[in-house]
């Protein structure tokens, strides 16, 4: 496996119908754009006008797009620069608006009752909207689990709640596969794939959405109707990377984001390799962040 160190977009953009960029780690902390992300996206929107090319955002967040509108507009990322955005949080809605249907397109949310147990991050249930479902606070009484956040903090503040879903045989759909997200001072989170992950290997029973799942990607290139070279970009070995990679698209690795203290500055080649082979993936590029 050969990794080629790039210093910006610009340099390869020019092989590519398609770029699935990530959000989080990749255009922005949460608060603000990272320097050179809006620049790159005029950039790659000025090249894409001219070629053709697709450019979508693929955020695992638990939210729906029009929550990942309204941040990256108020962060200066207009809609003028990407063609779709696809959020985990919406591929959630959309199986959770067709529950408890004989033809739903998802067997797994077919099956479904309608009283859910929820984690979330806030007071945003725009994820439900449109869906016949009743949230409960006793998970004795929830048909399912809904994984859409982690505002209880650490990972065994859930456990009590897994256990006893676990001891009803309840499902688990998690709308935010990501373990971790890197915060605006640097510092990891824990995100609710770490709750999923642990319900899980508890034996659990979880429906994933978002990458590095192939369904997304699928989504992505059935919107473009074309099968153009395509490259996914972020900051995750194991979600952005893997996706791309597992979807038949070139992968550009983002290491400044959640695994900034994984590697040395400047990046070595090799250092990269092994830290790719660490987690399973070949990216085919690395940069330090995303600029053009």
């Amino acid at each position: 496996m050969t990794i080629q160190i790039i210093d910006g977009l610009g340099e390869i953009a020019e092989r590519y119908g398609l770029f699935v960029i990530d959000q989080w780690g990749v255009l922005h902390d949460g608060v603000t754009a990272h320097p050179g992300a809006v620049d790159a996206m005029e950039n790659l929107r000025r090249q894409a006008d001219r070629t053709g090319a697709g450019i979508a955002l693929l955020s695992n967040s638990g939210k729906r797009v029009e929550a990942s509108y309204e941040r990256l507009e108020a962060l200066g990322i207009g809609r003028h620069l990407y063609d779709l955005i696809v959020t985990s949080g919406e591929e959630v809605h959309r199986g959770l608006s067709q529950r408890g249907r004989d033809d739903a397109e998802d067997p797994f949310y077919g099956a479904l009752g309608p009283r859910f147990y929820g984690f979330w991050w806030d007071d945003d249930r725009g994820i439900l909207e449109g869906c016949n479902v009743e949230e409960v606070t006793d998970v004795g009484k929830a048909d399912f689990i809904l994984c859409s956040g982690t505002d209880k903090g650490e990972l065994d503040a859930y456990r009590p709640v897994l256990e006893r879903a676990l001891e009803r045989g309840l499902p688990m759909t998690c709308a935010n596969p990501d373990r971790v997200s890197v915060q605006p001072d640097g510092t990891l989170k824990m995100c609710p794939g770490a709750v999923a992950e642990a319900y899980e290997v508890m034996g659990g029973r979880v429906r994933w959405h978002g990458k590095p799942q192939p369904e997304v990607y699928t989504r992505i290139r059935e919107h473009f109707g074309s099968d153009a070279r395509g490259i996914g970009i972020g900051d995750s070995l194991q979600h952005d990377i893997k996706g791309a990679e597992e979807s038949g698209l070139d992968g550009l690795f983002i290491a400044g984001g959640i695994h900034r203290d994984d590697l040395d500055r400047p990046l070595v080649p090799d250092q990269v390799k092994r830290l790719a082979e660490a987690r399973g993936v070949a990216p085919t590029f690395a940069a330090e962040s995303f600029r053009w």
